[in-house]
């Protein structure tokens, strides 16, 4: 079971290092800032003994990544590395610029910072038990080095989609996705959010080690429901990179 410490109980050397970076800017920066700092303080990492300070090379910049072996949510998989070497290789191309992207499954955030980093317009997202330690990371790598600060939401697959994220209300240029198919019996609710996130011209980009006879299976799930192309494929890892554009009829 998670163990959660509250606000008062958070490192101080966190809280410090934002409310230092945080001053002197515009006030609109400082105002964003502000914002994250709430937000801070919904999402408090859960208390793990584990924690390591893990360093990646993306972007042009050293991103300090807070890991922890006692969570799924809070280890960088294969599927995020490659993917992050994706994006910074096809920046230009991706056209990420002011992009509006939103992860799942973000975990401890490597693939949301870099994406910030490189220009875009972020929305991270994965279950309540490791929101806190994406907004840590997050926080850590993006203040005063991105454009536009990331925003961190709870997003549990296929509960609630047109409540929390109405289409109407909103579109994604595109959907990230690494390491999120693995054996788990939620594969159906991963798809379906998948589905409802996309709309005309959403690009899908999932990266995937391949482990398991599960991940093929929705491999081809997926395939009838996008028109799915391989963009890259990294054999030192198993790790394949699908890029997918919903069917519409």
């Amino acid at each position: 079971m998670d163990v959660y410490i509250s606000s008062a109980q958070q490192p101080q050397g966190l809280v410090g290092t934002l409310q230092e970076d945080g001053t002197g800017g515009p006030s609109g920066d400082c105002n964003k800032v502000e914002s994250s700092l709430r937000s801070l303080q919904t999402f408090v990492p859960a208390d793990y003994a584990s924690y390591t300070q893990e360093h990646y090379q993306f972007a042009g910049k050293t991103i300090v990544i807070q890991e922890s072996i006692e969570s799924y949510g809070a280890v960088v998989w294969p599927g995020a590395t490659a993917l992050c070497q994706y994006l910074e290789e096809h920046t230009e191309e991706l056209n990420l610029q002011d992009a509006k992207i939103l992860e799942i499954g973000a975990g401890p955030g490597l693939v949301s910072i870099v994406a910030s980093i490189l220009g875009a317009q972020v929305t991270a997202t994965d279950l309540p038990d490791v929101l806190g330690n994406l907004q840590y990371n997050l926080l850590k790598n993006t203040l005063k080095r991105t454009a536009h600060l990331p925003e961190v939401k709870e997003l549990v697959w296929g509960e609630h989609l047109e409540q929390n994220f109405p289409k109407s209300a909103f579109y994604y240029d595109y959907v990230l996705a690494s390491d999120v198919v693995y054996h788990h019996y939620f594969l159906d609710k991963l798809l379906a959010t998948m589905v409802h996130l996309s709309q005309p011209g959403t690009v899908v980009l999932w990266a995937n080690k391949f482990r398991f006879s599960t991940d093929y299976e929705f491999l081809d799930k997926f395939k009838q429901v996008f028109d799915t192309t391989l963009l890259a494929e990294y054999p030192e890892s198993s790790v394949k990179l699908f890029k997918g554009l919903l069917k519409w009829d």
